[in-house]
């Protein structure tokens, strides 16, 4: 078999001879032998001779080098087969997989791109050269995160079909620390000063147990740039940093870092001026750019009016205007004149808006909050507003906005939005036991962003073993073209409140029915307006005093266990302002939403509920991951007019406001806040045992000559609620996760009171031994205050909210929670 091989590759040999030793030939065939991967059109299209071509060893030449210009083969040569010129080629191997090993500092996202620099990729032809310029690359990459022990060995491992494995091995090393970093020249501010504007550091606080003094090329750079906006922030005009040097011990473990640098003098500003094509708004311009004179020097304040200036021109459609600020700087009395050049340039029209990553969002929920049209002048406020409105609809855990220049249109710009969805709803379904509550069964189901449509719809079935509830819900934001909103509910719902968490005992049976229409006043305000009925049916309530004013009038004195059943129908208005950033985590804005809900005079009992509630967020760094937030809620209730028998009507207690641990009030338990229930008693009547095992007596109300304060919570017809929350960077995550955990540590306060409570006559009575303490429930002054650490996370399943709590504030009586998890909306 080898014989024959042999003897077959030398009659070949034979009757092909190399193209460059013949003469010239007309080619009537063409032939590329040796391809596997690459197509046999791919490659003549890079061999420029055609069938019928008279060929010399030129043009055979140059094929052979365009043939290699494609990178697909490491060895080409041409033969003449008779009239046939043929291309004997070997492609160059496929790189199938890169393996790194030993890379611990850095991640392997950070190798594959510093590879994809070197034209290194997966599923693209390997060229045998570049491997030792892959290892000098990647341990250059090393070295400008300070990494100068870096060793890198690359090996090629070939694998089946001229495929092969890059195997990439790392000796990190240790990291270089800067020893010293000296400032030459600095006479108006010491170094300690100047090194506080720095990311490198050459000493670090006792405390600071997580930071570094690693150097690394690319924070240099960036460090410089902060010392030239320090000095020329402070009117420095002419400084300069006139040489850095960075020299590294033998071991090429310690850096030192000298920087030279000339101050110059400070400058004063003396006079502004503005040139330039201002089409019609010169008096605005001159008003932009005005600087005091005297004013110092400012680089910062310098740049936002320039930034400030072509902000302004970009409402008007000039979307690449060129505002600069020119300095005529006077030595004498070393002040400077600065003129403004602006040059608004053309005029740009919007040709197409587009939308890229809405995978279940339509097209149209996403167009429908655009207010940059098509056709009309480009306005960069308006395209930064529908960044905006998408962001705030809470579907997407980002948005950014580009425009791109259209080919062949000076004109024109395509605005292209991208955005990344995230979940936009839960489903929990579940089955448990607990000691207190029992067998719990519960399964729900809600979509702020339905189908993709931005509808919100809900379907919730709970049970447990106290409460029972189905309900169903439907909100359209544009149920109009204009931007009305449409919502409706109808609900069907048992409770137990003796066998809930924290609360006196009574049943309630209740089903209802309710729609809202919400009006766009403009960009931030809106108000909205519903209608409701409900059916009420209570029974099995305690004669707390509390309950037994409102309740007594309606009980049947002839069978008072039947309970008493209340048709209230209902009118609701609210309004609020909305300059939130995001829709979900925002970082910036404020949100505030005010609400009232009043029984009207047909209805069996008429009161009204008010609510307030106020959140605002101050970024504290440019990247907003250090954000402020402060949160407000007040709310109040009442009843209003009076019965058939003269009896003022007061608020149902089931109203009542109480205050939830899982959000207002973290580090107490849900409903213990505020005003307990009061059983008053008289001595001389025996009765049944109450609720602590003592016999109080039969609840007679006024004259009673002993009071029972139950631990169980009542709530109060006012509340009161505060807090303040320092949102952080969120520890031990990736950047790709930062938009959908958040991390912080908070301070709450809040309370709930009883205005119609009459202290002044219950204080007067003796408590029942083994009862509670008696506190003026009409007074706002028995706050909670409690301080802890939360971490919100929009999971595929719904928001996760973890908090860590600890009170510091608390009454007698309070019951405690150190740890709460919840699933629901984010606050």
């Amino acid at each position: 078999m080898t014989f024959k091989k042999l003897f077959l590759s030398t009659l070949i040999a034979a009757t092909i001879s190399p193209a460059f030793a013949a003469d010239d030939f007309v080619v009537k065939d063409i032939e590329v032998r040796g391809l596997q991967r690459v197509a046999l059109g791919a490659a003549l299209t890079y061999i420029p001779v055609r069938v019928g071509d008279e060929v010399t060893e030129m043009q055979i030449r140059s094929a052979i080098k365009s043939l290699y210009s494609s990178t697909h083969f490491n060895n080409i040569v041409a033969l003449q087969d008779g009239n046939t010129l043929v291309f004997q080629v070997h492609e160059r191997p496929t790189i199938a997989e890169i393996n790194f090993d030993g890379n611990s500092d850095i991640k392997d996202e950070q190798l594959e791109g510093s590879l994809v620099d070197n034209n290194v990729v997966v599923g693209e032809p390997l060229d045998q050269t570049t491997v030792s310029g892959i290892e000098k690359g990647l341990e250059d990459f090393y070295h400008s995160v300070g990494k100068y022990n870096a060793k890198v060995s690359v090996k090629v491992r070939e694998l089946p079909r001229n495929r092969v494995s890059l195997d990439i091995t790392f000796d990190e090393g240790d990291a270089a620390e800067i020893a010293q970093i000296n400032i030459v020249g600095n006479h108006s501010y010491p170094k300690d000063k100047i090194i506080e504007q720095f990311e490198l550091k050459d000493d670090l606080a006792w405390y600071n147990i997580i930071g570094e003094k690693r150097y690394q090329k690319q924070q240099l750079s960036g460090d410089l740039e902060k010392l030239e906006s320090f000095y020329r922030d402070r009117g420095y005009l002419q400084f300069k940093v006139d040489s850095t040097q960075v020299s590294m011990t033998p071991n090429k473990e310690s850096i030192y870092i000298t920087l030279n640098i000339t101050e110059g003098e400070k400058y004063r500003i003396s006079g502004t001026d503005v040139i330039g094509d201002l089409k019609g708004k010169e008096e605005i311009v001159k008003r932009l750019t005005k600087i005091k004179e005297g004013t110092l020097y400012n680089a910062a304040q310098i740049t936002y009016i320039e930034d400030m200036v072509s902000r302004f021109y970009g409402r008007y459609g000039y979307a690449y205007p060129e505002v600069k600020a020119i300095p005529n700087i006077n030595e004498e009395d070393k002040t400077v004149e600065l003129t403004f050049s602006v040059e608004p340039g053309q005029r740009i029209y919007v040709r197409r808006i587009k939308f890229e990553g809405n995978q279940t969002t339509s097209e149209r929920v996403l167009r429908r909050e655009m207010r940059q049209l098509e056709a009309a002048p480009l306005a960069d406020t308006l395209v930064e507003q529908g960044k905006i409105r998408l962001e705030r609809l809470g579907f997407f855990e980002s948005v950014e906005s580009s425009t791109e220049k259209v080919d062949g249109r000076s004109d024109q710009v395509d605005v292209t939005y991208t955005v990344k969805e995230q979940p936009s709803g839960s489903f929990n379904a579940g089955i448990g036991y607990g000691d207190y509550s029992g067998l719990q069964l519960n399964a729900g189901i809600s979509q702020n962003n339905f189908l993709g449509t931005g509808n919100r719809a809900a379907f919730n079935i709970n049970t447990s073993r106290f409460s029972k509830s189905f309900s169903l819900s439907y909100a359209d934001p544009y149920f109009t073209i204009n931007g009305v909103s449409l919502s409706g509910r109808v609900y069907v719902s048992e409770f137990d409140a003796g066998q809930a968490e924290n609360l006196i005992r009574y049943n309630q049976k209740e089903y209802g029915v309710s729609a809202n229409l919400g009006f766009p006043v403009d960009e931030i305000n809106s108000l909205s307006f519903g209608v409701g009925y409900r059916n009420q049916h209570v029974t099995n309530v305690d004669g707390y005093e509390q309950i037994r004013t409102f309740y007594a009038p309606y009980i049947d004195e002839q069978n008072p266990e039947a309970g008493v059943g209340f048709n209230i129908y209902e009118l609701t208005a609210g309004w609020s302002r909305i300059t939130l950033n995001r829709g979900v985590f925002p970082t910036n804005g404020s949100e505030q939403r005010a609400s009232v809900n009043i029984s009207t005079p047909i209805s069996d009992v008429q009161y009204f509920r008010f609510n307030y509630e106020f959140n605002n967020y101050i970024p504290l760094s440019d990247d907003q991951q250090w954000t402020f937030l402060s949160r407000f809620r007040v709310g109040y209730g009442n009843g209003y007019g009076q019965d058939d028998n003269n009896n003022d009507y007061l608020m149902p207690f089931w109203e009542y406001f109480r205050i939830s641990g899982s959000d207002n009030l973290r580090g107490f338990e849900s409903n213990t806040v505020g005003p307990r229930a009061v059983l008053a008693a008289a001595n001389q009547i025996d009765g049944p045992p109450d609720i602590t095992g003592n016999p109080p007596g039969y609840p007679v109300g006024n004259g009673a000559d002993t009071i029972s304060v139950s631990r169980y919570a009542l709530g109060g017809n006012a509340i009161l609620s505060a807090g303040a929350e320092l949102i952080v960077p969120t520890p031990f995550i990736s950047e790709g996760y930062r938009n959908s955990v958040r991390t912080s540590i908070f301070v709450d306060v809040g309370t709930v009171w009883d205005t119609e409570f009459d202290y002044d006559y219950y204080k007067t009575l003796d408590l029942v031994p083994g009862s509670q303490p008696l506190t003026d429930y009409s007074s706002l002054g028995d706050f909670r205050a409690s301080a802890g650490i939360s971490v919100q996370w929009i999971s595929p399943m719904g928001p996760l909210v973890f908090s860590l709590a600890r009170p510091i504030k608390k009454v007698e009586g309070d019951r405690t929670r150190i740890f709460s998890f919840n699933i629901g909306t984010t606050f």
